[in-house]
Order: structure tokens, then C-alpha cells, then sequence
């Protein structure tokens, strides 16, 4: 039996098939060996060449293919040095370590791709001298480099060879990529430096960390940082194994994922302390960019250092990195510049928004003043109105004048505090409130923010957002705004709020309280007709693919759509009505068919049908009891007629028209001031016993209610009673009292607007209404009287003409 402690590489023959082992001896002749003074050199491109250990080299390069060819005809004895960077292709003198390995070529076998393959085994350490020549490969001058050898007696690096040994048997035994018989071979190496040479070699080292072992003079030194390296792969295959050993069972797909997402962590851990620490370093740097103040600055760190401390493996850990994240990404005291051209500001509103002078006149005062006094706190606006009138897109237009970031927060149906807030992070999937986020994604400290619909903020068990909101729109308080995720204030004095409410009955009181209320009136239908001319026409002509030359709607036809399509205070419902009527001319291009590019009223009823929504129109005077008031609803103003009418009977009044307690109950005062003053109005009192009186207000399905029908009510009273005909084309709206006294009701602009509409000419008002009148455009009275009264006397004497109804009754 052929024993292998008996060969040696000196009897290795060119026709062998077996690499022999280096024994002592081998090493003790290659030590007294003399170094030549000269060698070729062979760069290695991504490995390091040991003493006594035997590797294969394909070369490529001609250069190397040259030097193999002329040393294996010659001594075939080679220098072997790794390159510093593999990348390099024709590799000089400065490219290459200093540090190498002398090598004797044992084969050279030639590849069928025209490569060249050698199998070396690696002498002794050499250091470069000097470069001789570089063509047509690198020859130097060498020198030899000493090995500081432990004694024989040195128990510490027995020790340490001994725990090489023991360890390279554990990895062979535990590794399923390394062959069993690799044992075989460390239990038979007895010099104790090619073992370690050995064990160097073949470690999945980087080529950078085998130069620095090759480099390491000292031995012992040498072994115990092998052993350091062989402990790191050791404690990497044990938790590879360890994870492969856990999901081995019954592996599903969820199973495997989750599997191969630990590999990777463990592998990314212990290949390069990971992504962990790179990322405490990443927000380490970021956080040198912050505007941050002493005591925010503090407490990140604070937190910083928490996270470093933490297992990454816990859930805490993602929750602490989202907290980082997130006090990385607000934007602390980081402010847009504001823009103070007051002529372009204006520019812009009045381009995006017709009308709305109120609004535009608030935004522009607000700049002015902070164009003047920088440090100004933002103004909290509430743009009330009904639906469809711009309030929403005006707040686009607010911030393209003002130059801030624009972010919208739609508040319908939020019913949850924390939504505002934030939650506490001890909760799982803890998140920083909308307010923050927003604030985050806008980038900027000064955005204009909108708040929508905040008149449909809902409360449940869950908390009161209503209530969440007064600190956020208290400009005494939002300069430390608490989040709960946060943990700390946050200054939201800067940011420019502005609400949009369609009804104020719902908004909290202290909340209305906080907000400069601004009424976003509905429009006119002259307004109406500009602003689809302007704005909804051509909007809907691009969306559409067409132009302007495709399809012409002239003021006329505008306001037929409008008075006859729509009922709203807004223009929504306009729009849809220009859109059908784009999608005709669209249809009709696409089929390649003819049409009027002009539209006439005739080309509207054909395409639309007929006029759905026609107004109210005043009706005449010849019925006694039917008077015309006015009213308000959430879609701009309305003409209502109040109708009554006798009946013989025991004196009861009945009342109609799904109408509210407060409505009823000033049918039931005009009434009884009626009754007490029946004298002054030339009312025979027995009418009151003998006839029953009802009061009717027509569409029956809508619901009606409000104390301003109370004038209206006397006097379709009066006029029943006394049989007199009501002034031609009035209508009128007050509230009225026991004492006769008319008093004053709101939303008089829509008022205006819907008796303008419905061919009014006289209006009668309570006399402290007078104002409210003077506020509005001299454009929408014109063509109108207004008749100014206090007492309900002086409402008889206006309304009421001397001249008696056609077929009066005999009462």
C-alpha cells in the first residue's frame, strides 16, 4: 500500500495523477533552497498562491501563455504575485503586490478554446525588488522573506494549530459542498505551516484578505487569524444550517419564502455587519442636512442610539426605523419662499376663478401684509358655499400665487382621532396622522393646505376629530402641534389652512370660532355663461380630443343650458351638460358624419331633450291668498309661493307642503296677529268662526322650514281674508313677530338672484337687510326696486293693492 506521508512534490511526475502532500522534510529542503535572483513574474488575476500548495491557473493573457510556455522549457520555476485590481488587463509593475510566491510549474495542459491550463505548487515567499523588464512579460529582481517560527515547545500555537485542525474537520463534516475524503488529507498534513497555508488557500476569502495572510511574516500571528476566519465560516454554515434544518419539514411556499428572506438577512449579517448599520450611517448623514433645533436634534440622536441597540430581528426595530424615517422626511423649519408680485397673484386667481371677489380680495390683503411683516402667522380661511362653486380649486390657485406647495385632506366621513394625530407607537402598524404626512409629502413647512369638507367631520367611539382639529387650526397653539406618533410638538404656524364647508350648522362652534369665515356665494347666470365660456367649454373640448373650431356654443345657447338643464348654485352640473354636448360633436366626427358646428337652441332640445329644469316664473296676481317669497337652499336661491285658501268651517287652520316646526309656526303668528288686528285691516271678525283657513306651500316632496316665509305668510293671510289682489311681480322675505315688528333673515344675495330669475321687479325686505343689498354688485340689482319695512303694517300697505280679485267672495 503506497503510504502518502512517503511522497513528496520533488518525485512528482509530469504522467502522475496524484498531487502528492508536503511533509516536513519537503519543507526543510525547499527552506534551504536558494532563491534565484531573478524570476519571471505571472500575475494572478483573483487568487493567492500558498507555500506547498498545488493549484490550477488557466491563463489567458498571451503575455502569461509566453512566460508558462519559456519556464516550463527552462527551470520551471515561476514568481506568482496577486494583481491589486483584477479589472486590469495587461497588468505593470504598479499593479501588482509586492509580496508573492515562488512556483514550480508541475503541468501544463493545453485547452481546446486556446487557453492554457498549468498546475503549480507554491515554494516560498519572495518579496519584488526592482523590475527589470516588462516585455514580453514582467522579470524582477527578488529578495527572500523571512518566516518568524514558533518553537516546538510554544504551547500556545500548538493550540491554535490543533483548533485549525479540529475545525477544518467541523466545516468538512458540515459543509454539503466540501467532499468527505477533504479530512482524509488535513488529518494527514504534518507541517504545521502548510496547514496553515492549506487551510488559507482553500477559505472563501476575499483575494484582498488571503494577500494580507500571505503578507503576515509571523506564523503564529498567520494561524490565528486563519483560525479567526475559519470561526466566522464556521458560525456562518451553522446558521445556514441552523435556518435549513428549521424549515425543512412540510416547506410550502410561504415556508420557503420566509426561509430564503432569513438566509439572506443572516447571510447579509455575517458577510458584511449589513444594510443595518449602513443605515443608522445613512441617517446619521442625512440628519446633518436638517434645520433641526437644539432639542429636536437631541432627541433624534436619542432615538438614533436606541435603534442601534435594538435586535433587528424584533418588531420594535421596523417601528423605530419608520419613526427615524419619518423625523428624517418632515420638513423642519424648511420653508418655500413666498412670492409677493401682488399684480401676478391676482393674475392667477382671476384667470383660474371668475368672480369670488371676496376670496381674491382676503388672499390678496394676506399677501400684502406678509410682504411687509414676514414672521406673520398664515390665516385660517373657511370658504363657505354651496357645492360646485370652486372652493376646492381655489385653493390650487391660492398656492400657484403664493408660490407654496399645494396639499389636499379630504375630511368626509373621518371619524377617527387618530387620523389627525397619529397613534402611539406601542400599537403594530403605528402611523403618523394625515396632518404629518401631508406635510411630508408636500416638502415644504408652508404649504396651502386644504381642508375639505370639514362640515362632514364624524365622531364615533373611536374619538372626536372635530375636536382633534382645534389645536391644529388654533394659530395660538399649532406652533406645537403634538403627534401622537411623533411624541413631540411640530410647527404648523406657517402653513396657510383653508376649509371648505358647504353648510356652518354642523361645524363644531369653538372650531367655527377659530376660522375666518368667507361666503363663496353661488353664481349668476351671466356668471354661469362666462365662466363655461371661459373655463368648462374649453376644458371639456381637450378632454374630449377637439378644439375650438370643432364645436361653438354662443352666449345664447349657454344660458338656454343653464336655465333650462341646470339647478344649482355651482357650475358641476353645467359641466356634465357641456360635456354631452362635446360628445355629440365627437360622435359625429368620428363617424364622419354632418353636423351644425354652430349650435341653436333647436340642436340643445335634440340633444339634451327637453328643457327638464325650467325656473319658477312669476305667476299673476289674480288669486287671492297666493304670494311669491323667496328662499334659500343649499344650491343658491329659489322663488316659492305661498297659496291659502277658505273653506266653511269652525275656524281651524291647516297647514301643508312638508314644512318644519318653525315654518308652521309663523303661519300660526301671522295669524294671530291677524286676529288681533282685524279692525286695522277691514277683516269682519265672524270670518274667523265661520270658515276654516288653509296654507299651502306647493312641491309637497321638498322639505321646507326657516322663519323667513313669515311675511309672506301674513300677507297671503291678509289678501285671503280681505279678497284684495297682491301687488303685481313682488316678492318678499321676514321674519315676523307677535309684535308686528319684520325682522331681518340671511342668504339675501341668493335671494336676489333666484327673483332676478324668476322676472321679479319689486323685492320687500326687512329694513336692517338694507346692508346686506349695499354689499352686493351694482350688476345684479339693476332692474330691481326694494321696498325697506319694520313693521308688519307697513308690509300690508306695500304689498296689497285697493283693487279687489277677479270673483271675489262674499265673506
Amino acid at each position: 500500500m503506497l503510504s502518502l506521508d512517503s511522497l513528496s512534490f520533488q518525485e512528482f511526475d509530469e504522467n502522475s495523477e496524484l498531487i502528492p502532500l508536503m511533509t516536513p522534510e519537503d519543507e526543510e529542503e525547499i527552506n534551504n533552497e536558494l532563491l534565484p535572483e531573478t524570476l519571471p513574474i505571472l500575475p494572478l488575476r483573483n487568487t493567492v498562491l500558498f507555500p506547498g500548495v498545488v493549484i490550477p491557473i488557466t491563463a489567458g493573457r498571451d503575455k502569461s501563455i509566453k512566460l508558462i510556455n519559456d519556464a516550463n522549457n527552462g527551470t520551471k520555476v515561476i514568481g506568482v504575485v496577486s494583481q491589486k485590481d483584477e479589472d486590469v488587463e495587461d497588468p505593470s509593475a504598479k499593479d501588482i503586490h509586492e509580496t508573492g510566491t515562488v512556483a514550480r510549474i508541475l503541468k501544463v495542459l493545453k485547452m481546446p478554446d486556446g487557453n492554457t491550463t498549468v498546475i503549480i505548487q507554491g515554494k516560498k515567499r519572495f518579496n519584488v525588488a526592482e523590475v527589470i523588464t516588462e516585455e514580453p512579460y514582467i522579470n524582477a529582481t527578488v529578495r527572500e522573506v523571512s518566516q518568524a517560527q514558533p518553537g516546538p515547545d510554544n504551547e500556545e500555537f500548538t493550540a491554535i494549530i490543533e483548533s485549525i485542525k479540529d475545525l477544518a474537520l467541523q466545516i468538512i463534516r458540515d459543509s454539503p459542498n466540501i467532499p468527505s475524503e477533504a479530512s482524509f488529507a488535513i488529518k494527514n498534513i504534518e507541517s504545521n505551516s502548510f496547514l496553515v497555508n492549506f487551510v488559507s488557500s482553500n477559505m472563501n476569502l476575499s483575494v484582498e484578505e488571503k494577500q494580507k495572510l500571505l503578507e503576515t511574516n509571523d506564523l503564529r500571528e498567520r494561524a490565528l487569524a486563519t483560525l479567526k476566519f475559519m470561526n466566522v465560516e464556521f458560525q456562518k454554515l451553522e446558521l445556514k444550517n441552523d435556518i435549513q434544518s428549521k424549515v425543512q419539514s412540510d416547506m410550502n411556499q410561504q415556508q420557503r419564502e420566509y426561509f430564503l428572506h432569513q438566509q439572506m438577512k443572516t447571510i447579509q449579517e455575517e458577510l458584511g455587519g449589513v444594510s443595518y448599520e449602513e443605515e443608522v450611517e445613512e441617517m446619521r448623514e442625512r440628519a446633518k442636512g436638517k434645520l433641526w433645533d437644539k432639542k429636536v436634534e437631541e432627541h433624534f440622536y436619542k432615538e438614533l442610539a436606541k435603534m442601534q441597540r435594538m435586535n433587528p430581528q424584533v418588531a420594535e426595530y421596523s417601528i423605530q426605523r419608520n419613526y427615524l424615517d419619518l423625523f428624517l422626511d418632515l420638513p423642519w423649519n424648511e420653508f418655500s419662499k413666498d412670492k409677493f408680485d401682488l399684480k401676478r397673484a391676482m393674475k392667477i386667481l382671476d384667470r383660474d376663478h371668475y368672480g369670488l371677489d371676496d376670496v381674491k380680495r382676503r388672499i390678496i390683503e394676506h399677501l400684502a401684509v406678509l410682504k411687509l411683516r414676514n414672521d406673520m402667522k398664515s390665516p385660517i380661511l373657511c370658504l363657505y358655499g354651496p357645492p360646485g362653486v370652486g372652493k376646492t380649486s381655489l385653493g390650487k390657485s391660492i398656492a400657484e400665487a403664493l408660490g407654496r406647495e399645494y396639499v389636499r385632506m379630504s375630511l368626509g366621513g373621518l371619524r377617527d382621532e387618530a387620523e389627525i394625530r397619529g397613534h402611539r407607537k406601542t400599537y403594530i402598524g403605528a402611523m403618523p396622522g394625515r396632518i404629518l404626512q401631508s406635510l411630508k409629502k408636500a416638502g415644504t413647512a408652508n404649504p396651502v393646505f386644504v381642508l375639505d369638507e370639514i362640515d362632514k367631520l364624524s365622531n364615533s367611539h373611536q374619538g372626536d376629530p372635530s375636536s382633534a382639529m382645534l389645536e391644529v387650526l388654533d394659530p395660538e397653539q399649532n406652533s406645537e402641534f403634538y403627534d401622537n406618533f411623533l411624541e413631540m410638538g411640530f410647527d404648523l404656524s406657517k402653513v396657510m389652512f383653508i376649509a371648505t364647508s358647504n353648510s356652518l350648522n354642523t361645524i363644531q362652534p369653538a372650531l367655527r370660532d377659530r376660522m375666518e369665515i368667507i361666503n363663496v356665494t353661488g353664481y349668476t347666470i351671466e356668471e354661469k355663461v362666462e365662466i363655461a365660456k371661459r373655463h368648462l367649454l374649453p376644458k371639456q373640448l381637450k378632454e374630449h380630443g377637439l378644439t375650438d373650431k370643432d364645436l361653438k356654443l354662443a352666449k345664447p345657447q349657454l344660458e338656454k343650458i343653464v336655465e333650462g338643464y341646470t339647478r344649482e348654485s355651482g357650475v358641476r352640473g353645467l359641466e356634465k351638460q357641456i360635456a354631452k354636448m362635446v360628445r355629440y360633436a365627437a360622435k359625429n366626427i368620428a363617424m364622419e358624419e354632418t353636423y351644425d358646428i354652430k349650435v341653436s337652441n333647436k340642436d340643445i332640445v335634440e340633444i339634451l331633450g327637453g328643457p327638464k329644469l325650467e325656473r319658477d316664473k312669476y305667476e299673476n296676481n289674480n288669486v287671492a291668498g297666493v304670494v311669491t317669497g323667496l328662499a334659500w337652499t343649499r344650491v343658491g336661491g329659489d322663488i316659492l309661493f305661498i297659496e291659502s285658501i277658505l273653506s266653511k268651517g269652525k275656524g281651524n287652520m291647516t297647514i301643508t307642503g312638508n314644512l318644519g316646526k318653525v315654518m308652521k309656526e309663523s303661519a300660526t303668528i301671522a295669524m294671530e296677529y291677524i286676529k288681533s288686528n282685524a279692525d286695522e285691516f277691514d277683516i269682519n271678525t265672524e270670518v274667523f268662526e265661520n270658515y276654516n283657513v288653509h296654507i299651502h306651500v306647493p312641491e309637497g316632496a321638498t322639505p321646507k322650514d326657516g322663519p323667513s316665509a313669515g311675511v309672506t305668510m301674513l300677507t297671503s293671510l291678509v289678501s285671503l281674508l280681505t279678497q284684495r289682489k297682491v301687488k303685481k311681480s313682488l316678492a318678499m322675505t321676514g321674519e315676523i313677530t307677535l309684535r308686528g315688528k319684520v325682522l331681518p333673515v340671511g342668504g339675501i344675495k341668493e335671494k336676489i338672484l333666484a327673483a332676478k330669475r324668476a322676472r321679479i321687479k319689486e323685492i320687500l325686505l326687512c329694513e336692517e337687510n338694507r346692508r346686506d343689498i349695499e354689499e352686493i354688485k351694482e350688476e345684479y340689482l339693476k332692474g330691481l326696486v326694494f321696498h325697506y319695512v319694520s313693521d308688519m303694517s307697513d308690509v300690508i300697505k306695500i304689498a296689497l293693492t285697493n283693487q279687489k280679485v277677479k270673483k271675489p267672495k262674499k265673506l
